[in-house]
């Protein structure tokens, strides 16, 4: 075949892929390639045919070999680019990247359109497979060539917005070399925007601002966005409240970061970030109910924020709020999700401070879960103070050997720290052995002498230790009465305080008064509503008694706080208002069926009331409790005999004189 006769062959299978005429047009390329096997043409007309005859991997071939002939020619790399462009073409995203990296450095000094047309092709594919570096640097190029052809102002603004359209999502991979392109994209953005200011610039600054607050590296930068945003806008609160949640997060106090706090409340005093930094200073201040109330509004507006669920769990805390205050605690875990970087140290902080008020809720369940959270901590095996705190879980479990082996440790490893001292002075408590428990609860007050803790376990450690040190105003008492001085919320050292003062001094009324502070603290405190109850009445103030109890019952729900209906109750009954007795001790009982002592006032209410047939069923459902219920069972006879039901009466009698022979009332019954 002569090179006339190749032309005209080849000139054949243009004209049959132009006419789709595929099959034709591959015949007239093999009969080109017998006589010339390296003809680039004849190659990348078999590629298009078979491309179009479904023939992916013979076109594919072809290309590669066009390709192979001649790197630098167009139509080669053109027909293998639009072969991967097919939507029947799979796992083919990596090699198309390479085709289209080839066209654009041949395009590159000639047709500059064609050259934007690959790269957006490019950028697009780039951004499918989540490539944000190699997204940013391409669309760089663009904007570059764009700027050295003298683009308008206006064009280049909408490119450096969709560069942050195309990064937007990269902020999670945390890549610094691509946050820096679209940080500067966003500069650059809002440098080139027309109208300043106007509400797309603000919208942008906005993002901007966001962005910059996913970057913890990024802290002056940010400052200086938020300032120049104001500068802009004085009227938006939003760099402000960024700002806010920055310090927050941060965990900065400075006078500049409250400064912004104010600034921020005062241009919109329903802000939630603006509550939520006025919460932490009421914290910071010790004003610790007005801290829990600010921090708990704020973060209804602004839930997101794992530091200021973090400082609102710590309120929590020092108010003795601990179940609340895990569950802050989980909130903090939740926001923060899967911590790395800054985020860790909040995560770390949450699970321990979770942990720990675990452990004030004090049972076995509670203990457990307090290890798990342990355990979550990164890095705890070489912090102490999160020792101490697994071997207090582990003495709560019962699990004495593995608590006594944190102990030993930690004093080995750590003498200086109080918390190892507590440690051990918690597990020989638990154990009864005094005199070593006040050596260890010494030993931890002298190296930390701000606990309140401390000083109540040495107090109680000497109450029971005997009574002489019980007795020693120096010793219970003192310790104390300087726990309720380092913590004012916490309720059982005024119950121990009222203990003393009872039991000890004999001095009713000031009893009275710590038991009303303790369960006003604690309105869960069983023990001390029923002592200030008691000795109210003890001191003739029945108004004083009744204000608790019906504080109490008026909170209640059914089935709880057994303790004030069955007082109301009692008090109802030695009134002479049998009504409001039933109703009270009928509460009681729903939360206490089984009460004997209960049932049998309850029959003694009806009684009083007339209402005889229920007073017996109450009466006998007393005796079947406690058969030792004489009282009960006489009073059922009695109105057996009432209710003319003089056998049942007699057989009752008689069942009572059989135990106690001369019990008068049966005898006279």
């Amino acid at each position: 075949m002569s090179n006339k006769e190749v032309k005209a062959a080849l000139k054949s299978a243009r004209d049959a892929i132009r006419n789709k005429e595929y099959k034709e047009a591959l015949k007239h390329c093999k009969a080109v390639l017998k006589q010339e096997k390296n003809n680039y043409n004849a190659w990348v007309f078999i590629g298009l045919a078979a491309a179009e005859l479904e023939q992916p991997d013979q076109a594919k071939g072809a290309y590669k070999k066009a390709i192979e002939l001649e790197p630098n020619q167009l139509l080669a790399w053109q027909g293998l680019a639009n072969l991967y462009e097919k939507p029947n073409q799979t796992d083919v995203k990596g090699d198309l990247a390479d085709v289209y990296q080839k066209l654009l450095e041949l395009y590159e000094s000639g047709d500059k359109q064609k050259w934007c047309d690959v790269c957006n092709k490019l950028v697009e594919l780039y951004h499918q497979e989540k490539k944000y570096l190699e997204v940013a640097e391409t669309w760089q190029k663009l904007i570059r060539i764009k700027q050295e052809e003298g683009a308008e102002k206006a064009e280049l603004h909408q490119l450096w917005k969709k560069m942050i359209q195309f990064l937007k999502d990269s902020t999670r991979s945390q890549d610094n070399k691509t946050g820096q392109l679209l940080l500067t994209a966003f500069e650059h953005a809002l440098k080139s925007a027309d109208t300043v200011p106007g509400e797309d610039h603000q919208n942008l600054y906005k993002d901007f601002i966001q962005c910059l607050s996913k970057f913890p590296h990024e802290i002056a930068r940010l400052e200086k966005a938020c300032h120049d945003m104001m500068a802009l806008y004085p009227t938006m609160s939003y760099p402000l409240e960024v700002l806010c949640l920055h310090f927050v997060h941060t965990g900065t106090l400075s006078e500049k970061a409250l400064h912004c706090f104010s600034r921020l409340l005062e241009m919109d005093a329903s802000s939630g970030p603006g509550i939520i930094c006025f919460g932490i200073k009421c914290l910071k201040e010790k004003k610790y109910k007005e801290a829990v109330k600010s921090l708990t509004e704020g973060l209804q507006k602004a839930n997101q924020c794992p530091a200021a669920w973090h400082y609102l769990a710590e309120a929590q805390m020092k108010i003795h709020k601990h179940r609340d205050a895990v569950l802050s605690c989980n909130q903090a875990l939740e926001a923060l999700g899967t911590a790395e970087g800054p985020n860790l140290r909040w995560k770390n902080l949450a699970l321990q401070l979770k942990a720990e008020a675990l452990l004030k809720i004090a049972d076995a369940n509670a203990a457990e879960e307090a290890v798990k959270a342990l355990e979550q901590i990164v890095g705890a095996s070489s912090d102490p103070v999160v020792s101490a705190i697994r071997g207090q879980a582990y003495l709560n479990k019962g699990l004495m050997d593995q608590a006594s082996k944190i102990s030993q440790e930690l004093l080995s490893s750590h003498p200086d720290l109080a918390e190892s001292h507590a440690l051990e002075g918690f597990i020989h408590y638990s154990q009864n052995n005094y005199e070593q428990a006040e050596r260890s609860f010494l030993n931890a007050i002298e190296r930390k002498a701000g606990i309140a803790e401390y000083h109540q376990y040495l107090g109680l450690t000497y109450w029971f230790m005997s009574d002489e040190t019980k007795k020693d105003k120096g010793k219970a008492l003192t310790q104390f009465l300087k726990a309720a001085k380092l913590d004012s919320y916490l309720g059982s050292a005024f119950c121990y305080l009222g203990n003393y003062y009872r039991d000890i001094a004999g001095d009713k009324s000031r009893a009275r008064g710590c038991y009303k502070k303790a369960f006003e603290l604690d309105e869960t405190d069983e023990e001390s509503g029923t002592a200030a109850v008691n000795l109210s009445v003890e001191l003739g103030d029945m108004d004083t008694a009744l204000s608790i109890l019906n504080e109490v019952t008026g909170k209640a729900s059914p089935g709880t706080a057994k303790w004030a209906w069955l007082h109301r109750g009692l008090y109802y009954l030695r009134t002479g208002q049998p009504s409001e007795a039933v109703a009270d001790l009928q509460a009681a009982l729903r939360a206490d069926p089984k009460d004997s002592n209960c049932w049998e006032s309850l029959g003694e209410a009806y009684l009083n009331r007339g209402s005889y047939s229920t007073a017996l069923k109450s009466f006998r459902k007393a005796s079947e409790l406690n058969p030792g219920l004489v009282y009960s069972i006489y009073r059922a006879a009695a109105l057996e005999q009432i209710l003319g039901k003089y056998e049942n009466a007699i057989a009752t009698y008689q069942q009572i004189l059989k135990k106690t022979e001369n019990y008068v009332p049966a005898l006279k019954g």
